[in-house]
């Protein structure tokens, strides 16, 4: 606490991110169990929460992660409730608690978001605070949806939906910087209202839905490419050019993710199943967070970064070992789905050994500059 209502102790903060972290851990260690790899022993001894994989990393990591970098913004006490419901829930559920517990912490920690997004829509009404709304609000629901007792895949579309408006209202607050399009918001609010039927038919006319979900999912990421400030910014060298390829990269996979979806859906289990939620959160989500960790973690912990080309190492292994992937499944080749999917996780690894890197050398490098020069 250091003026009247402003909350954002560091330690708290810390706690939390951990918390995420941690459940995007287990959850990568799930997702290997899923998939292992033929002569490569994993150990699996109270995994019971494997088929949790998907909860954990949408809601114990990454709703954790995306509530956590709200609530350092607004700097109030409740905003951080979301964050620790969030990390709560996930953590609970990497111990092994599958009861309902879990799902409701999870739930709460949507409702609470929801009002951290409205909090920041009242003080700032403009289009990407209402797309980011909108988001918060479709992680309420598949929140409670699943906690009411619905299968995780029929669950999934809300969460996709959550996890798209977000990065979608954060790309377009950027859009402010641009020379305005007419065609622009026509083009956004009618891929929108695809996704948006696509939501709603879901459950009661499956085969409709997915193809309206898919195709606005199609729209967005067209929309995205071109419209988005990344294709001005990757001309510049250093970070902005690492973070616009990053952007576009996961544009491609957030269409080919769409129309995955637009050919076949529902889907329970399966190649198709796979591929298109992994080109979803893999290509395009981890694509978007590798390309903002050198913004959202200095803001989180306060700490400066440094970027290091060798960003670059995770990023190809993300792209190449997804493309594996896809080809297993496309090919029917367990051998090629199995080692995508450990290429992936090691991309992660990577990436995380990567952004540590940068704030110690980031931090180093503030030290220096700080410290007085010594007298000759």
């Amino acid at each position: 606490m250091t003026t009247a209502g402003v909350f954002n102790p560091r330690g708290l903060r810390v706690v939390l991110l951990l918390s995420g972290m941690a459940c995007l851990v287990t959850g990568l260690w799930g997702g290997l169990l899923r998939v292992p790899v033929s002569g490569v022993p994993l150990p699996v001894e109270h995994a019971n929460w494997i088929t949790y994989h998907g909860p954990l990393m949408v809601g114990g990591f990454l709703g954790t992660l995306i509530s956590l970098e709200r609530a350092v913004g607004l700097r109030r006490w409740w905003t951080f409730l979301a964050p620790a419901l969030a990390g709560g829930g996930g953590l609970a559920l990497a111990a092994g608690r599958l009861g309902p517990g879990p799902r409701w912490a999870l739930t709460a920690a949507g409702a609470v978001f929801v009002l951290v997004t409205l909090r920041i829509l009242k003080i700032q009404p403009v289009l990407s605070n209402r797309v980011m709304s909108l988001g918060a609000g479709c992680w309420l629901v598949g929140n409670a949806l699943w906690a009411g007792g619905v299968a995780v895949p029929q669950v999934v579309p809300w969460w996709l939906a959550f996890l798209l408006l977000t990065i979608l209202g954060e790309r377009i607050e950027l859009t402010r910087f641009q020379q305005p399009d007419p065609r622009a918001r026509p083009w956004l609010f009618a891929a929108l209202g695809g996704l948006g039927a696509g939501l709603l038919l879901a459950h009661g006319a499956a085969w409709w839905g997915g193809l309206l979900l898919g195709a606005g999912v199609v729209a967005l990421a067209a929309w995205l490419m071109r419209f988005d400030l990344a294709w001005r910014t990757v001309r510049h060298p250093g970070l902005p050019r690492f973070m616009a390829v990053c952007l576009l990269g996961g544009y491609g996979w957030l269409m080919v993710a769409g129309a995955l979806i637009a050919w076949q859906w529902p889907q329970t289990s399966g190649i198709r199943y796979d591929a298109a939620l992994h080109a979803f959160f893999l290509g395009f989500v981890f694509a978007m967070i590798f390309g903002h960790a050198p913004v959202i973690f200095p803001s989180v912990l306060g700490l400066p970064v440094r970027f290091l080309p060798t960003a670059y190492m995770p990023l190809a292994l993300l792209h190449a070992s997804l493309l594996v992937r896809l080809a297993g499944d496309a090919l029917n080749w367990p051998a090629g789905r199995a080692w995508g999917a450990a290429g992936n996780t090691l991309a992660v690894g990577l990436f995380l050994l990567n952004t540590l890197g940068s704030l110690v050398l980031g931090t180093r490098d503030t030290t220096a500059r700080s410290e007085p020069a010594k007298v000759q």
